[in-house]
């Protein structure tokens, strides 16, 4: 079976490094057209150049904006409309992993994680969702973590957006099922990316790359850490003409890492 999303226009926050970038290429290749956004101007052209590398048929909008405040997601929908045109899919992927010891952590960090995780897919859906809902079709997928269903000790207040994040999905999913809109949750497990390359390098073993993934990887039931590729073939499956009746679930991709929940 070939995953297709023909003449789709999909709008990928995070989009220009990582899973975003991945899930970018995968839709541009499968006949989709793509609006990356990210803050960094620079890394999105080269994020476009690799896509449209991969997919020279596919329409690629580089979309700078901070997606943290109401005007700059307004701002990213109205760019990528322009662009591409009316907007399909929707990947919720943005997101930073504020944590720390309960007491030690500020307002102005749970401030900026409810922003960037929580907030952000709240007014980008606000944004999309009336044009899918005239149009009788969508997809959304917000990428989360699976500390959202079994979070970790230190780990607000990443943990509670993320865990807020698969109510939103829940709720949409059910909202909006009778127009024929999906919206589904990814939870992330361990996958190459470029969070997980800061870690290697802030990780003063000096140990490489590779050793470094591998001990990663042990804990897995897969015995490795996963690929971004990997991650995109299920974004993909999620939002393709063919998968037409998966909706409201929060999805492990993590190799088996999560308990049965």
């Amino acid at each position: 079976m070939n995953l297709t999303i023909d003449g789709r226009n999909a709008f990928i926050t995070g989009g220009s490094k990582g899973l975003g970038l991945a899930m970018a290429k995968a839709f541009a290749q499968a006949g989709g057209n793509v609006a990356i956004v990210a803050r960094g101007a620079e890394a999105l052209e080269a994020a476009k150049a690799e896509i449209q590398a991969a997919a020279p048929k596919a329409k690629v909008a580089a979309v700078p904006a901070d997606i943290r405040t109401a005007e700059g997601c307004a701002g990213a929908v109205a760019d990528a409309v322009k662009a591409l045109g009316p907007i399909d899919i929707l990947v919720n992927n943005a997101g930073t992993s504020q944590r720390g010891p309960f007491l030690e952590v500020g307002e102005e960090l749970w401030k900026d994680d409810l922003d960037l995780k929580l907030m952000a897919a709240v007014r980008l859906c606000k944004g999309v969702l009336p044009g899918m809902k005239a149009r009788k079709w969508g997809r959304i997928i917000n990428v989360l973590n699976i500390g959202a269903k079994a979070p970790a000790a230190g780990s607000a207040p990443t943990s509670v957006s993320r865990a807020a994040g698969m109510a939103l999905t829940k709720a949409l999913a059910n909202e909006f099922a009778p127009d024929n809109i999906l919206v589904n949750a990814m939870l992330v497990g361990i996958i190459e990316s470029d969070q997980w390359v800061r870690r290697h390098a802030a990780d003063k073993r000096n140990i490489t790359w590779e050793e470094w993934k591998a001990e990663q990887g042990a804990p897995v039931p897969l015995g490795r850490i996963g690929k971004a590729e990997e991650f995109a073939a299920m974004a993909l499956l999620l939002v393709s003409e063919q998968c037409g009746y998966v909706t409201g679930t929060a999805i492990n991709v993590d190799g088996g890492r999560s308990p049965v929940v």
